[in-house]
């Protein structure tokens, strides 16, 4: 069994209009909501294994963020170029490349390729826009994550900062 948690960065910082995109850091309800929805998720119980980001700063200080709370070596952090405003084909291929040894990943990303690629994992849900530190969450019985796009998946949850 497989199970996919699609994260999208926390609310960012737009102080500096001259910042390159890629170097947005958080805001301060960025910094706050990342570690609550980390704190949420694992009160639940709900485990990661691997945690694979987007580089640009406002996706790896969400990521870090959660990392922390689930005391996971920030230095395990995977992180992939091609996530940085992926598409949902980008999605699929990073996907189709996790390791199997990892059953539960989260991926934290941009929107709009975050949305398009939680609403093709469901039929079940269909996002207008997946919120900043949103976690939405599908698995499929599978073995490998080279099988997963093309698997029926079960929708497990979706949670947001107010939600949460």
């Amino acid at each position: 069994m497989k199970t996919l948690m699609l994260v999208r960065h926390a609310k960012s910082s737009w102080a500096d209009f001259g910042q390159a995109d890629f170097d947005r850091p958080l805001n301060e309800r960025g910094k706050r909501d990342a570690p609550a929805m980390a704190g949420f998720l694992k009160n639940k119980q709900i485990q990661i294994d691997a945690f694979v980001s987007s580089p640009a700063k406002r996706a790896k200080k969400t990521c870090k963020a959660f990392c922390e709370v689930y005391g996971y070596d920030k230095d395990e952090i995977i992180f992939i170029e091609k996530l940085y405003h992926a598409s949902k084909d980008t999605f699929e291929s990073v996907v189709e490349d996790l390791f199997d040894d990892h059953d539960r990943v989260a991926i934290f990303s941009h929107n709009p390729g975050i949305t398009e690629f939680a609403n093709s994992l469901s039929p079940e849900v269909h996002l207008d826009n997946m919120p900043t530190c949103a976690v939405f969450a599908v698995q499929a019985d599978v073995e490998r994550w080279a099988d997963f796009n093309a698997a029926k998946k079960e929708f497990l949850f979706f949670e947001t900062p107010k939600t949460g």
